[in-house]
This record gives C-alpha cells, sequence and structure tokens, in this order.
C-alpha cells in the first residue's frame, strides 16, 4: 500500500484528490497539511469527504514529521511556497507530484519574467517532468519529480499539439481563448468571486498578461520544433468548474473537418482520457463535469483557412487532481486508468 500526503490539501484541488484517491486499491492517505485548517478533519471542510471524518486530520507542514509518514507526495501549495518544500521531499528521495507552477516552465528566466519570483532551486528544476501524459508518458514512467500542468494548458495543449505536430496548421498567428469556471481560482477569500460578482456575469481577464501562456507556449514549440507564439484569453464563467477552449489556427495544408477529425483519433487514439468527437458534435463542460477526460471537437473553416479546435475539461480533475492521479499511477506502476476509469460526469 503506497502512503501519500497531500500538502494544501484544504484547497479545491486537495479536495479532489481526496476524493478520487478514496476509490484508489494501492493508496492510503496517511497525511494532509492546512496550516490555517490545522487539527480539523477534512470533512468538516468538505462534507463529501466523510470517508476520512475518524482518522485523518489537517496538520502544519511539516517536512521532517511527514517525511516519516509518506513515500509519495502530492504538493498542492500556491506558487512560490511549492518550491522549497518540493526541493527537500526530492534531496530527500520521495516521489512528488507538483501541482504548482513552480517546477512547469523549464527556463528558470521565463518562470521569473511571468512569476515574479526568482526560483531558487534551478538544480531540482533540471529534474522535473512536465506532466501532461499523453505526450510525455515515457519520462513521466521514470521521474521522481513530476510538475502536473496548469488547467488552462492541459486543454489548450491538447487542443493545439496533433495540428502543429503533423505540420496541419501553422505555428503562427494561433488564438486561445479561453473560459473557465470559478473554481479556477482556487478556494479563497476574494470579493471578485464571490457569488454577487461572479453570478450572471461574464468577463476577461489577466489579457495579454495570464501566466499560463508560456507554458503553453513551451509545450506546443515542442511540438513545432520552432518558437511558437500564442494569443491567449482566458474569461471567467459564472459555474462552478470546467474549462471550454475554442482555438483557431490557420491550416498549412489542404484539409476537411473529417480528415482534420481522423489525425486527430489517430493521435489519440491510445489515450484512455481524449475523447475525439465526431462532425455532429462538440465539446460541453456538462459532459465532462467530475472526469479525467479532454473532449475535442474540430471544425474547418473553407472560407477562412482556419482549423476550429474545442477541448472541453473540469479544471479540478483533468486539469488538476486527476492529472496529478494519472502521473502518480504511471511513476508507480499502478494501470495508469486506476481510480480515474469509472469516473462518470455529475449530473
Amino acid at each position: 500500500m503506497l502512503k501519500v500526503a497531500i500538502c494544501g490539501a484544504s484547497g479545491y484541488a486537495g479536495a479532489e484528490l481526496l476524493r478520487l484517491l478514496s476509490g484508489h486499491p494501492g493508496v492510503q492517505v496517511a497525511a494532509v497539511t492546512s496550516e490555517r485548517s490545522s487539527g480539523k478533519n477534512p470533512a468538516a471542510l468538505f462534507p463529501h469527504l466523510s470517508k476520512y471524518g475518524e482518522n485523518l486530520f489537517f496538520e502544519p507542514l511539516e517536512p521532517a514529521i511527514l517525511l516519516e509518514k509518506a513515500d509519495f507526495f502530492f504538493m498542492a501549495l500556491p506558487h512560490a511556497a511549492s518550491q522549497p518544500a518540493v526541493a527537500l521531499l526530492f534531496k530527500e528521495g520521495k516521489k512528488v507530484v507538483d501541482l504548482s507552477a513552480d517546477y512547469r516552465i523549464k527556463d528558470p528566466a521565463v518562470y521569473e519574467e511571468w512569476y515574479k519570483v526568482e526560483h531558487k532551486h534551478r538544480d531540482v528544476l533540471k529534474k522535473a517532468v512536465y506532466g501532461l501524459p499523453e505526450l510525455h508518458r515515457a519520462k513521466i514512467k521514470k521521474a521522481s519529480l513530476v510538475a502536473n500542468p496548469g488547467c488552462y494548458p492541459t486543454g489548450a495543449i491538447l487542443g493545439i499539439y496533433p495540428a502543429l505536430k503533423s505540420g496541419l496548421a501553422s505555428p503562427e498567428g494561433i488564438i486561445v481563448d479561453s473560459k473557465s469556471g470559478a473554481s479556477g481560482a482556487g478556494r479563497q477569500s476574494d470579493v471578485r468571486f464571490s457569488f454577487c460578482e461572479v453570478n450572471e456575469g461574464f468577463k476577461a481577464y489577466s489579457v495579454a498578461a495570464h501566466r499560463h501562456t508560456p507554458e503553453i507556449e513551451q509545450e506546443t514549440s515542442q511540438a513545432a520544433k520552432k518558437q511558437v507564439t500564442i494569443n491567449f484569453t482566458p474569461h471567467l464563467l459564472p459555474v462552478n468548474r470546467g474549462i471550454l477552449s475554442t482555438i483557431y489556427l490557420k491550416a498549412a495544408k489542404k484539409l476537411t473537418t473529417g480528415s482534420a477529425i481522423s489525425l486527430y483519433e489517430k493521435a489519440y487514439r491510445d489515450e484512455p482520457f481524449v475523447r475525439v468527437l465526431g462532425a455532429d458534435e462538440l465539446p460541453n463542460i456538462n459532459a465532462v463535469k467530475g472526469t479525467n477526460r479532454c473532449d475535442i471537437g474540430l471544425r474547418f473553416d473553407a472560407r477562412t483557412g482556419t482549423l476550429i479546435v474545442i477541448t472541453a475539461i473540469d479544471n479540478l480533475v483533468k486539469g488538476a487532481a486527476g492529472q496529478a492521479i494519472h502521473n502518480m499511477n504511471l511513476m508507480m506502476g499502478f494501470p495508469e486508468d486506476t481510480a480515474l476509469s469509472t469516473l462518470a460526469a455529475f449530473p
């Protein structure tokens, strides 16, 4: 039985990790940390986690204590806070999936430009593997430190990658237009995300400045084998969870909607958590809510020569906790769909 710890477990991603791991036959959640909720059990914050109500309590993040309790760590800490904690655990020989952005961007100068904080553990950064299984499965299996992708980048990269890898679309002028539920901002006290501010509203934010931009560019540049610069605009939807991304790419070859669908089906035919939809269906966040799936729909606009790719994910599952468990399964030799394969969309 693998003993795991979830650091920063009182947030939405932490709660999803607890929900999903409750169905994992090879895992025991041995510790959960939260400075603010120390002493409480998870069910006190999240009543649906009643399984953990009697034998698990939030505790402060004390590395010396946690090192004795667990062998595998999920780090759901804020950006920058993960840096020292992850580095310590990694150097102590523990296996780690980090859900922050601290180890996703391979160039520390780019990280520092976008996150406005110095990366003080560049030696550890070099060892981190970007945890998008559909792209880096072989490396993840051998890794001790995996940087779990951001929620927006997960849907965007999966939508763009096959088109650039195959040369079907140009790497120039890519537009990613994304809409996310309010849980993407985290479980925090902020008037901007209170009910009255979000309900019945719809707005763009961090225009031309969102910190997930370099992450998308990093991975799509690998597909294109040249530097890719994208136009990325996120929006806040008045819903709890889900991300819908509409991606516009200029066709570089002659194609039709059918041929584009065929190419994507071939690219993802062995992927358990990617579903390419047919010509009569388009993604909907309701269809993926609560699942670890990314749905992809495609249309080719012959009038403008534009390939339109639409992706839908649950930002808390495929965009965070579910993908983290997928990575753990690969790292530890479990069947990769363990605790994830039976998930149905929430009603």
